[in-house]
């Protein structure tokens, strides 16, 4: 295989900034140049417009819980339209047609913001074409998930159509996360302890990245089997809605057993990271302690009989579980670069 110096640290992309400093040295020209940071964007302004985009990704997924918990997922009855006769709502839908419709505008702002990132991406330098596709496909899956949303309302939130809502905002939160690393502008760290970090074999390296994929599938299952919990529970965001028509204690058990072995396996790659001296290290912890917390929000939220608060805790901290499962593969997968000079190609990189 190839190497790929796009998933090198930023350090590492000689290339890179060999563009970049030739870049800089050309004159400002277009409509560009009157906006400010876009018109030649440093790799920190872009790095902050990939932060600003998954944040808010994550935030569209609480704000959507809130319309859930609070039985306003048909407080606009229809879509585009809020109503047959107007695109805001009226007085007589009350509370729930401003909770489902302040969501909805909240989806505009999402796009602002994917189409500044996108724009500072492809004027970035020091991306990578893979990058630009990247952003690309994010900037269009967000009105892609609008579009589903309305099929939600379309469909009397059917609550299969409205897992695969919740499901499309967290691929968006994992894409917008691989975005968020590629585009750092600091390097990649080492192993904690060793700074001259001698490679591991292939084997070794190998073992930590099944480890990390484990991970961030059965997080996705886990995830999945979450959404089926609620299809067959009492929050189906509106009190006419339909359910799953499985049963609940079933589904929440077979939801907690992924848990467990989501909490094996994460223990399993923290030992891994630790017995290694593995870069991964601070992320497998990280990870570990955002899993123990969503499942006591699970736990008690079950106990207490699924309180709005909670619920709308337990779905943002799904999306933080899936940002830490999402970065610590990342970081297992990235080879520890001693010397850009010298460095030779990663046996386990991908192509580019």
């Amino acid at each position: 295989m190839t190497s790929d110096t796009s998933n090198a640290p930023a350090t590492a992309r000689s290339g890179d900034h060999a563009a970049a400093a030739g870049e800089a040295r050309r004159p400002l020209t277009g409509p560009w140049r009157f906006v400010l940071g876009f018109g030649r964007p440093t790799a920190r302004f872009v790095h902050r417009w990939a932060i600003a985009l998954l944040v808010s990704n994550v935030g569209i997924v609480a704000t959507g819980g809130a319309v859930r918990v609070t039985a306003s997922g048909l407080g606009c009855p229809t879509w585009p339209r809020c109503t047959d006769e107007s695109f805001v709502p009226h007085g007589e839908l009350g509370m729930h047609g401003a909770i489902e419709f302040g969501n909805r505008l909240l989806t505009f702002v999402l796009i602002v913001i994917a189409i500044a990132t996108w724009v500072a991406v492809l004027r970035s330098a020091g991306a990578a074409r893979r990058d630009k596709w990247l952003v690309t496909l994010i900037a269009l899956g967000i009105p892609f998930q609008g579009v589903i949303g309305g099929i939600t309302v379309l469909t009397q939130l059917n609550p299969w159509v409205v897992a695969l809502h919740f499901l499309l905002s967290m691929a968006l939160v994992s894409a917008s996360t691989l975005l968020v690393y590629r585009m750092r502008p600091y390097p990649t760290p080492t192993a904690p302890g060793s700074p001259d970090a001698d490679a591991p074999s292939t084997a070794t390296r190998r073992l930590g990245i099944y480890l990390a994929w484990l991970v961030y599938l059965v997080t996705w299952g886990t995830i999945y089997l979450g959404t089926v919990v609620t299809g067959s529970g009492p929050h189906a965001g509106d009190v006419d809605a339909p359910r799953n028509g499985l049963d609940p204690g079933n589904a929440t058990q077979l939801h907690a057993d992924a848990v467990f072995t989501l909490v094996g396996l994460a223990i399993a790659a923290l030992v891994y990271a630790r017995v290694f001296a593995r870069p991964q290290q601070r992320s497998a912890v990280v990870f570990m302690l955002l899993l123990l917390l969503q499942g006591l929000i699970g736990f008690v939220q079950f106990a207490t009989d699924l309180p709005i608060a909670l619920v709308i805790a337990h779905m943002f901290g799904s999306a933080v579980l899936l940002i830490g499962a999402t970065w610590q593969l990342l970081i297992a997968r990235n080879p520890i670069d001693k010397d850009p000079a010298t460095k030779k190609a990663d046996p386990l990189r991908e192509p580019a």
